[in-house]
């Protein structure tokens, strides 16, 4: 072969070289997505802005109140004095006065979810669309516990925009969402951030449920509005911050996507005693019982206590149990069964997946209410009782979470007190549990009345006030 060939075959070999390390590195820089053209440097959350944005609403609430005719002078001693003395107090006048917030179109018929603190107590709501255009709505139920309402638009035969719904289980944290609502009341805005937290404890907040927590900006007025992920689906209902100034420092809230849609579609209980009761005190699991527990890692709620009347109970579940899923999502917080459990409904059985002594165990968990036993048999005690004047009712553990109490709680509560009554001078108040009387459990009434047969002089009163265990003497 001569000289030229050699030069051209290498030529050519070289050539092959260059092109092929050319497509290796435009290979690499399109797995690593570096802008190729001025499109790609032009990176947007836009799109999914144009998409959410139209189902995004701003809420107006009108509640009427009484105030005083005086107006300012009212609270003025002087004036007040003045007026009870010689003339009386004029009568008070209403005063309206409105609420702004914001909702979430998931219905095109004109479904709209909304916060229960941003219309609790309304007259009139009036829902603005993105648009401008404005519609009445009617409440069609709240729920305090979960902090949402739903509304129903008066829109006729019109198809509104819609968001659709996202997967909770789809959630991670790191995944980047947008808020959108109306902040402060300047009307409709955006703000980006990540997920900080998937199922975060909300009972600091008053809420029943965990929440998804967010960085992404949330400030009075946001309250209703939607928390988007990049897929333009809903990830939940911004509902709270925390702040000690009044403005956001990236810790929001939101009521997560599938409470929102099983609240909608009606398959949450409108009241705790209705939801499913595991009747368990649960535990967090850290590094210290995780490793006496033999797990390899912290997750998974620790069974403390089993109620006997529970499902727990039924279920075969006991003190030292780890729940580490439920149906067939993992649990690795106490929020995480909560939110299991008000999901599942209270039709049908619960798989259980429990570490129990070192070993996995599946067992099957009856999704029922909290127990309604004892009856609570209101009662007023009449004279011929020791208490006469108290008005009393057997705590069970569904009436127990009627009134906010622990459910695990056992005794004869006080629903009131008539005054001037015999009851009245035994410094008891309504919201005490009467639990013993002189060393005798008192279960229910029964056992009160003989607990305190022959009088109540002298005797020594255990009760339950406000979660503190008090002992009172009777003299």
């Amino acid at each position: 072969m001569g000289r030229p060939t050699r030069l051209f075959g290498l030529a050519m070999l070289w050539s092959l070289l260059v092109a092929s390390g050319l497509l290796a590195f435009q290979a690499a820089a399109d797995e690593r997505a570096v802008p190729a053209d001025a499109a790609m440097v032009h990176l947007s959350f836009a799109p999914v802005v144009r998409e959410v944005a139209p189902a995004v609403v701003n809420i107006s609430a009108e509640r009427e109140s009484a105030g005083s005719a005086l107006g300012p002078l009212a609270d003025d001693p002087f004036f007040r004095r003045f007026f009870e003395r010689f003339d009386g107090l004029p009568s008070p006048r209403r005063r309206s006065q409105t609420s702004l917030g914001s909702g979430v179109i998931v219905e095109g018929t004109g479904t709209v979810v909304t916060n229960h603190h941003v219309v609790a107590g309304a007259d009139a709501v009036t829902v603005m669309l993105a648009d401008r255009r404005e519609f009445s709505a009617a409440i069609l139920r709240s729920d305090e516990d979960l902090d949402l309402a739903v509304l129903q638009l008066d829109a006729g035969d019109e198809v509104l925009p819609a968001v659709a719904y996202g997967a909770s289980d789809a959630v991670e944290v790191g995944d980047l969402v947008l808020a959108i609502g109306n902040p402060f009341g300047i009307g409709q805005s955006v703000s980006s951030g990540i997920v900080s937290a998937t199922a975060r404890s909300a009972g600091g907040l008053g809420l029943a449920l965990p929440v998804v927590q967010t960085d992404a900006a949330i400030n009075p007025g946001n309250s209703g509005g939607a928390l988007v992920g990049m897929d333009g689906r809903l990830v939940g209902i911004n509902t709270a911050i925390l702040t000690r100034g009044g403005g956001s420092v990236g810790v929001g809230f939101a009521v997560p996507a599938d409470v929102v849609r099983a609240y909608v579609e009606g398959r949450i209980a409108p009241s705790p005693a209705q939801r499913p009761w595991l009747g368990a005190r649960l535990q967090e699991v850290d590094f210290a019982l995780a490793l006496s527990l033999g797990l390899d890692r912290p997750s998974g709620a620790l069974v403390a206590d089993v109620h006997p009347a529970s499902a727990a109970a039924d279920a075969g579940l006991v003190p030292g149990d780890v729940l580490l899923a439920v149906g067939d999502a993992p649990t690795d917080t106490m929020g995480d069964v909560g939110l299991r459990l008000a999901l599942a409904g209270t039709d049908g059985a619960v798989p259980l997946s429990v570490w129990r002594r070192g070993s996995r165990v599946e067992l099957s968990l009856a999704a029922r209410a909290a127990p309604r036993e004892p009856a609570p048999e209101r009662t007023l005690l009449g004279r011929e009782h020791p208490l006469a004047g108290l008005e009393v009712a057997n705590l069970s553990p569904s009436l127990a979470l009627d009134l906010d109490l622990d459910p695990f709680t056992r005794g004869v509560i006080v629903l009131g007190v008539v005054a001037r009554s015999p009851a009245a001078r035994l410094r008891l108040r309504a919201g005490d549990v009467l639990l013993e009387v002189d060393g005798r459990t008192v279960d229910d009434q029964g056992a009160l009345r003989e607990a305190v047969r022959g009088g109540v002089e002298g005797r020594r009163i255990l009760i339950d006030r406000d979660g503190r265990r008090l002992q009172l003497v009777i003299g």
